[in-house]
């Protein structure tokens, strides 16, 4: 494919930003068609969608550049397919004996099989073909071979069935389920009151107003809430040694 002629009014006024080219489209152009620049790195969307947004702010565009950029854009995209398609290659006589007799072999083996498989394949789909699935009842003179399902149904059955089906579910005991009473929150709350009135306190002071454990952990969240904050310091001695608390707020 032969290159479009040049354009009576030139193009070099519309750039590109691109990551592997900035700069006027026609240097692009002439880089990709020799093949200094990989086309397939070029959005050929992205640059007709710039290319459109400037004809709109500029005027006197002539019939020749929109020619001219149509072609090389026709160009960009003929090139970019042929390397994205797959290419049929032939295998040439070294690829030929380039194959083992013993893998050979066993891909005739593997093709036979395929073969019979395929064959039986068809040959049951042309006997089942002529099968129908019956979607009728039975004809009238042998209906009445057929028992009656409710034959022996009594409406107290189908009032015990559906005073069992509608019973409403049993209440799930829930008296052994610690209800949650306290809050982080809350317990922010007291903990900062308590600091502010005394800016040094160990952690068994915080908590000694506490009525159960969970009140304690719930105590233990909040302190460790103030931490992330920056709004106390802890300092521990030992291991499950005591909890001193230092207020930095």
């Amino acid at each position: 494919m032969s290159e479009p002629d040049e354009p009576a009014v030139a193009t070099e006024g519309f750039e590109v930003e691109l990551p592997v080219f900035s700069g006027p489209f026609r240097v692009l152009a002439d880089l990709i068609l020799d093949q200094k620049v990989d086309v397939c790195d070029v959005p050929i969307a992205r640059v007709t969608d710039g290319f459109l947004e400037r004809a709109k702010d500029v005027e006197g565009w002539t019939l020749e550049e929109a020619t001219w950029f149509l072609a090389v854009c026709a160009i960009l995209l003929e090139l970019k397919v042929g390397r994205l398609m797959p290419r049929h290659q032939v295998p040439d006589e070294e690829d030929l004996l380039g194959v083992s007799p013993d893998l050979a072999y066993a891909r005739s083996i593997e093709l036979a099989a395929f073969r019979r498989v395929a064959l039986d394949v068809a040959r049951r789909l042309e006997d089942e073909a002529a099968y129908f699935a019956r979607d009728v009842g039975p004809p009238p003179e042998f209906s009445h071979l057929y028992p009656d399902v409710l034959d022996r149904v009594e409406s107290s059955e189908l009032a015990r069935l559906a005073a069992s089906l509608l019973r409403p579910p049993p209440m799930v005991d829930l008296s052994h389920v610690t209800p949650i009473r306290f809050t982080v929150a809350d317990a922010v709350l007291a903990v900062e009151d308590r600091l502010a009135r005394t800016p040094e306190a160990r952690f068994r002071e915080l908590v000694a107003d506490c009525e159960d454990r969970m009140h304690v952990v719930v105590r233990f969240l909040a302190l460790l809430e103030l931490y992330r904050e920056g709004k106390v310091e802890l300092r521990q001695a030992a291991t499950f040694g005591e909890i001193e608390v230092s207020w930095r707020g």
